[in-house]
């Protein structure tokens, strides 16, 4: 008994002189735990909208709860055509992203890591993250001047030349491919730094050894630096799986016209559409906790076949 509680004194030593050591650092971290409660977790309790009918006169705990056991409004999205195509244009759009645009920053990585001209590297470092820098109501503006159907730059000289206009924005197929590839051009160089930064952490001594061995360059890439930057490929990977439902709202918005709407429709623009213009909140909360489920979902799923894989994955 003695020994217990002299060990439960002991304990409690090491801990007040471990806060009296620490606790700047557990009081600066009270300002980020404040913000994630105040601005995160406190409009959590608001999601139960979904399951109740909107009243603006209300509060959120007074408001009736809707029909089918809560459930009306996820029977009536799933019962909506524009939220069915909005759901398959979402999925199509972040799975042409993932497929091409997840990809190019590791080659393009790579690629830089290979050039043996710093300034030359530098400089194109420098140029593939700088539209990371623009919104993209800037960058809908240039695709505007860029790829119009008749007054667009590209468009006018392919014309001048004795070729036909292609219809980068008012054609669903080539609307999805100018799309996708302003997304890698978007992203690209800021998701290189990542890279790069992986890249950096692996031993030089790995490349010496794996060239007096007579490696060559693209075996000492093969060997070398993608299993060095593996885990980091994983991480990201998983994160973008966890957004697989997700959209982004500005990129659809403002490069969609009516011609596309087809395929530019998204759960993005369908929530602003019907929820802040046409004032259904109980639905599109609804469609915003399903979605946000489903990626919860495809985050813990790719983070457990990551594990098996033998990953530390994220969770």
């Amino acid at each position: 008994m003695f020994t217990k509680l002299s060990t439960q004194a002991a304990k409690r030593k090491e801990l007040r002189t471990y806060l009296s050591r620490y606790w700047t650092l557990y009081l600066l971290l009270l300002l980020p735990i404040a913000y994630f409660i105040v601005f995160k977790y406190i409009p959590m309790t608001y999601v139960q909208i979904a399951f109740k009918k909107y009243s603006i006169v209300k509060n959120v705990w007074e408001m009736p709860l809707a029909a089918n056991y809560g459930f009306e409004y996820f029977i009536k999205a799933f019962s909506n055509r524009d939220f069915l195509f909005a759901v398959r244009n979402t999925i199509m759009l972040n799975v042409l992203d993932l497929a091409i645009g997840f990809p190019a920053p590791i080659i393009l990585a790579i690629i830089l890591n290979e050039v043996p001209y710093p300034n030359l590297k530098r400089f194109t470092q420098t140029v593939a993250y700088m539209p990371h820098f623009l919104s993209w109501v800037i960058i809908a503006g240039l695709a505007l001047q860029l790829f119009a159907p008749t007054s667009g730059l590209i468009n006018t000289a392919l014309v001048s030349m004795g070729f036909k206009a292609i219809p980068f924005l008012n054609e669903s197929t080539h609307w999805v491919a100018t799309y996708i590839g302003l997304g890698v051009w978007q992203s690209i160089g800021w998701n290189t730094i990542i890279y790069l930064a992986a890249i950096a952490g692996i031993s030089p001594d790995l490349y010496e050894a794996a060239a007096i061995d007579g490696a060559g360059r693209l075996r000492r890439i093969w060997h070398v630096t993608l299993p060095g930057i593996r885990s980091t490929i994983v991480v990201l990977l998983i994160l973008a799986l966890g957004r697989i439902l997700g959209s982004d709202f500005d990129r659809p918005y403002a490069l969609g016209n009516a011609l596309v709407k087809n395929v530019a429709n998204t759960i993005a623009t369908f929530v602003y559409t019907n929820g802040i213009r046409g004032l259904q909140f109980s639905l599109t909360t609804a469609v915003g906790l399903f979605q946000s489920v489903v990626c919860v979902g495809f985050l813990f799923m790719a983070d457990f076949f990551a594990k098996k894989f033998g990953e530390r994955g994220i969770v």
